[in-house]
């Protein structure tokens, strides 16, 4: 929005309008951010985490980050793929020098420009909400030299990048709720719903400046909802409801949608899927599953892999090792053959389903399909051991029934081996039993139990594998309690010897079985919902209340053999005055609130509204970005701030205009004040200036300056340095 053009009339003619403020700070801040960013040619920080993604998306291979949708992955494989990377690059430590074929500049200019345009976006929020242009500059210089936004928007990582899309979706906002005659003014609407759903698409932080502007779209819409002045007031709510939900919703399953197009390759992520969907991707599972029989019948070998992928993946699986007669505790135990769940394919995950009536192990001509309510006996396909439970508790669960491979020992054991098929997606009551596609409980006959992963780990003596029970108190459909047919082939062998080769044959065909887009976007989003990598500590890590005070850092780069190095490290001054305008707003904001409540008015009714209004979106922005870290359980660091630093830091010279004028009412205070304001200014810099060896990682410290170095103490020691 540097131009604005303006037709007039015929012949037309063209005023051109360029404000030079905002041209300067978005040229000063191309510079702070692009100057030398292939420095260093190393991988930085979270550089290795993202470079991951890069390389999977340009071999267009699947994988899942629960940490996050994929569209911030997406923007930063888009400058990978311009930049000709081609994905080969082994991104195992931090600090490993980059090879010629990575395009270092491309890695990391789209995060610097996305940092480089919040300047310009920080300089038009702050005129939007009311406030002057020379509060406007205030607030660009003080984000311009901000050492830990520069560092953030120098490499390959996504705060930049929501950033940017917060601010965007804020200032399109505004300027839609105040330019109500102009024709563009839906224009903006549509803007910022685009934002919001870009800024979630990057992380799931951006979701709190979402749900601070649906708060005040719908404090906005309820004032207009009463304005009896203004016709077709239900259009403009509906426009609203579609701009700000509608829209971002379809753009978030939009952003799947390129995600599983273009990843449509086996990877490594495959095994936290459902077979249905590994079967779904070429290569890995869809090899081995194309083209077997989709009904199962009596006779069938098959593999049942869990539905649950808590604690992993993993198969019913049995081998010849029983049950120890007694468990460490002193339990007693069936001593019967051991019934497990195994996380790695293998030739013991090999079960045949049996007709009890019968004793054919093979697939009849024509097959006689296995339906909903059927009644089966599991066979161990290696060890010909029948799938049993019985009223003895299991190892690791007392509470629940020990599942085994039933032996006769000649005692009062009698076999309880039938199992009744209960489709838990059937969509009719005699539906045939599926591959891959149906859902399965077992329920055991005798008992009523459930076949079960409880997610318990065996002793030694059960090889560490899963423990399967039998669950008589199951309620609903727990993922841990139903199964799906993965691997199967039809039987032809009845004697065992022959069956055993066949089943360590590959089962080979030509058959594609796909999910729709939905059920795959459904799958993927309750995985990315529920399935969390274990958090541990790590040596930068940080809790909210560092952050404030910015007790904390981060080293993203040491130099191997010098003292050059890159730290996350914020501008102290910054920091303090920043935290002193939020204390100094919410003394006014009280003040204001309390006089007026005793009908005191000291400001216009404008000005008290424009007050408002700029807390809820700077104050409101830093609380909503802030505040739920106290609430999550996770590893959290320095820069999961920054997006409410920013707020923060917008909040300063909104303070400082409305001192200079509405408190300061003598020339002599307020020529005071603005001295003071310069002071600030020229700290600022310095402390910027004396940090800037570690922002942008050379020159390199002296060996006596980083022996001195105290991060609490940071602005003073570097002062000194220079």
């Amino acid at each position: 929005m540097f131009l604005f053009l303006y037709c007039v009339k015929l012949p037309i003619s063209v005023r051109v309008e360029i404000n030079l403020l905002l041209l300067a700070v978005t040229v000063l801040a191309l510079v702070t951010r692009l100057y030398d960013i292939h420095f260093p040619r190393a991988v930085v920080f979270d550089e290795v985490y993202y470079g991951q993604f890069l390389s999977l998306y340009m071999k267009q291979v699947f994988f899942i980050d629960e940490s996050g949708p994929p569209f911030g992955h997406m923007v930063l494989a888009l400058g990978a793929y311009l930049g000709g990377f081609d994905g080969n690059f082994f991104w195992n430590r931090i600090g490993a020098e980059y090879t010629s074929n990575v395009p270092v500049w491309s890695f990391r200019v789209i995060p610097a420009l996305a940092g480089s345009f919040c300047i310009p976006l920080a300089y038009l929020l702050v005129v939007e909400l009311g406030y002057s242009h020379f509060s406007a500059l205030g607030a660009c210089v003080i984000l311009l030299i901000e050492n830990s936004l520069i560092v953030q928007s120098r490499f390959m990582l996504l705060e930049s990048v929501l950033i940017f899309f917060l601010l965007l979706a804020v200032l399109s906002y505004l300027h839609f709720h105040k330019a109500r005659n102009s024709s563009f003014r839906w224009f903006w609407l549509m803007i910022s719903g685009v934002s919001c759903a870009c800024g979630i698409g990057v992380k799931y932080m951006g979701m709190f400046t979402y749900f601070l502007l649906l708060g005040l779209t719908a404090v906005h819409t309820w004032q207009l909802i009463g304005d009896r002045t203004l016709s077709y007031v239900m259009v403009q709510v509906l426009v609203r409801f579609l701009a700000l939900v509608v829209l971002p919703v379809i753009m978030y399953i939009g952003f799947f949608y390129v995600h599983l197009t273009l990843l449509y390759r086996s990877g490594p992520h495959d095994q936290m899927m459902s077979s249905a969907f590994q079967a779904s991707l070429e290569g890995g599972l869809a090899r081995i599953t194309q083209g077997q029989p989709l009904d199962v019948a009596f006779g069938s070998q098959v593999t049942l892999r869990t539905m649950s992928s808590k604690p992993v993946p993993c198969w019913l699986h049995s081998h010849k090792v029983n049950y120890p007669i007694r468990y460490e505790n002193g339990r007693g135990s069936s001593h019967q053959q051991q019934v497990t769940c195994y996380p790695f394919k293998d030739v013991n995950n090999w079960w045949i389903i049996k007709d009890p009536g019968r004793h054919s192990l093979v697939v009849s001509s024509p097959p006689r399909p296995v339906r909903h309510g059927d009644i089966i006996q599991l066979l161990h396909g290696m060890t010909s051991r029948y799938l049993n439970t019985h009223d003895v508790a299991a190892p690791m669960s007392p509470h629940s029934q020990e599942v085994s491979g039933y032996i006769d020992f000649n005692v009062s054991m009698p076999a309880q081996n039938l199992w009744r098929v209960d489709i838990v997606n059937r969509e009719s009551d005699r539906e045939i039993w599926k591959t891959i596609l149906s859902e399965v409980q077992l329920v055991h006959v005798n008992t009523s139990a459930v076949l079960k992963l409880s997610g318990a780990s065996l002793p030694e003596w059960g090889f560490k594998q899963l423990e399967v029970v039998g669950d008589k108190i199951y309620k609903g459909y727990q993922q841990s309690g139903m199964w799906n047919v993965e691997e199967h082939r039809y039987g032809r062998s009845q004697e065992q010897k022959e069956r055993e080769l066949e089943l360590k044959s590959p089962t080979h065909s030509d058959i594609k079985r796909n999910l729709t887009f939905m059920a795959k976007f459904l799958e993927l989003q309750w995985k990315m919902l529920t399935v969390k990598n274990e958090e541990s500590e790590h040596k930068y890590c940080s809790s909210p209340l560092e952050w404030i005070t910015m007790d904390t850092n981060i080293a993203y780069w040491l130099h191997p053999s010098s003292n050059a190095q890159i730290q996350l490290i914020g501008n102290i001054v910054n920091w303090t005055i920043a935290n002193l305008a939020l204390v100094v707003y919410c003394l006014m904001f009280l003040t204001y609130l309390l006089r007026r409540r005793r009908k005191v008015e000291d400001i216009s009714q404008d000005s008290w509204e424009q007050l408002v209004l700029a807390g809820v979106v700077c104050f409101g922005g830093w609380a909503v970005n802030y505040l739920p870290f106290f609430l999550m359980e996770k590893t959290l660091f320095l820069y999961h701030y920054l997006p409410a630093l920013t707020f923060k830091i917008l909040q300063i010279p909104i303070v400082v205009e409305h001192l200079y004028i509405h408190v300061l009412k003598s020339p002599a205070q307020r020529k005071a004040f603005g001295g003071v304001i310069l002071a600030v200014l020229c700290s600022v810099y310095v402390s910027y200036h004396n940090l800037s060896p570690l922002t942008y990682g050379q020159p390199a410290l002296s060996s006596d300056e980083l022996a001195a170095l105290r991060w609490r103490e940071s602005w003073d020691i570097l002062l000194r340095k220079r």
